[in-house]
């Protein structure tokens, strides 16, 4: 069968394959279109297999909530280049996944992986895409959530790369403007990554190791050991209004923690708003 121009350019446009690929697809198949799609989804995996050992550490995160805000999903999909990350092709395909996640209840990654969109699945899709782009392509994590009383805020940084859900519970009406106040919230946990909401949720272990961490600092100084513990437990607080979400200093406002600042909010309303759970993700962290 003869290889057309024609027919390339319908295999492009069908696979977004390049033109050069495409052709060679075409003559490596003696012009048989299926089985030339074919041979540029098994060449994408071949590109991918090749790239497996490659750092992905650039990528985009995305965040879609629900219109009556009570249910909401984040997902990071990373890649090699800051480049890649804004080509349309890898938006596209982010926009892909996390439309997928927002409209199923995947329990983990190889569910999602193996889930099917257009007709392939997200694995098939990757490797088309690493296929085209050239770079190494990874579904890091994801996250769905949902809340009965209450509602989700959602926060992206400019750039894509960090993004946040914060989840609220009330069971008293609050103002139309609570967004806004929902939003805050979710800016301090982007800009202060906190680890746990309160001291209660800290684990104990860490505390532990903590305490012991003070104490032999405090013994190196030349301390005396009858005031080891007080200047541990010093130490104690202010390590917790570093990592727990309700003792931070608020970014807006030093001087009131975001605690005091959610009472405030609540005294103001006459609400009963507290934060239930935060879920941050950000391209230089730890994948979990």
């Amino acid at each position: 069968m003869a290889i057309t121009s024609e027919l390339v350019k319908q295999l492009r446009e069908k696979t977004g394959a390049g033109m050069m690929d495409c052709k060679k697809a075409l003559e490596e198949t003696g012009g048989d279109f299926e089985k030339a799609i074919e041979y540029l989804r098994k060449k994408g995996a071949a590109v991918a297999a090749k790239r497996a050992e490659r750092a992905a550490n650039e990528g985009l995160v995305l965040t879609r909530l629900s219109e009556d805000t009570k249910t909401a999903a984040i997902v990071e999909l990373n890649c090699e280049t800051d480049f890649v990350a804004k080509s349309d092709a890898f938006v596209e395909l982010a926009n892909k996944i996390a439309d997928l996640v927002f409209t199923n209840n995947f329990q983990n990654i190889d569910e999602l992986l193996n889930a099917k969109a257009d007709g392939l699945t997200v694995t098939d899709l990757i490797n088309e895409a690493v296929g085209k782009i050239g770079e190494k392509i990874q579904l890091s994590r994801f996250k769905k959530v949902s809340v009965e009383n209450g509602s989700i805020v959602d926060y992206i940084h400019p750039g894509s790369k960090l993004g946040v859900l914060v989840i609220f519970e009330y069971s008293k009406p609050v103002p139309a403007d609570f967004r806004t106040f929902g939003r805050d919230i979710a800016m301090q946990v982007a800009a202060m990554r906190p680890m746990t909401i309160s001291r209660d949720e800290v684990d104990k272990e860490l505390v532990e190791r903590e305490v012991e961490i003070y104490k032999t600092q405090a013994r190196n100084e030349g301390k005396p050991e009858q005031v080891l513990e007080k200047i541990a437990q010093g130490k104690l607080e202010k390590f917790y209004q570093e990592i727990c979400l309700l003792e931070q200093p608020f970014v807006k406002d030093g001087s009131k923690s975001v605690g005091e600042l959610i009472k405030a909010y609540n005294d103001a309303n006459q609400t009963d708003v507290k934060v239930k759970q935060f879920i941050r993700f950000h391209l230089a962290d730890e994948k979990k």
